[in-house]
């Protein structure tokens, strides 16, 4: 299984609003890799900026895949990536 882009940006939303309780539309994500940091997602939250590292992100694509596909997915099976033609990012789920 694989999620793109718009449901990782999702999948982020809906972590940041459920932890903070805010709504998800309250919630904008920028998404990044580096050879530094790796994965990461700028995220302003009521106006305010904070970073989330790929560990973040792999959490909250873990709880989106089991709310939305009702599949259970450790973080440690979850695999990111970004096609750099297209510049589209991927999380891979491991069957």
């Amino acid at each position: 299984m694989r999620i793109f882009t718009d449901e990782i940006i999702n999948a982020v939303c809906l972590h940041l609003a459920e932890r903070r309780g805010v709504r998800p539309t309250d919630i904008e994500v920028q998404l990044a890799w580096d050879e530094e940091y790796g994965y990461t997602a700028e995220v302003w939250v009521t106006g305010r900026s904070q970073y989330l590292i790929e560990s973040n992100m792999r959490e909250a694509i873990g709880q989106y895949v089991f709310t939305e596909y009702n599949r259970r997915v450790f973080p440690s099976d979850i695999e990111l990536g970004v096609d750099e033609d297209t510049g589209e990012f991927w999380a891979q789920m491991k069957e």
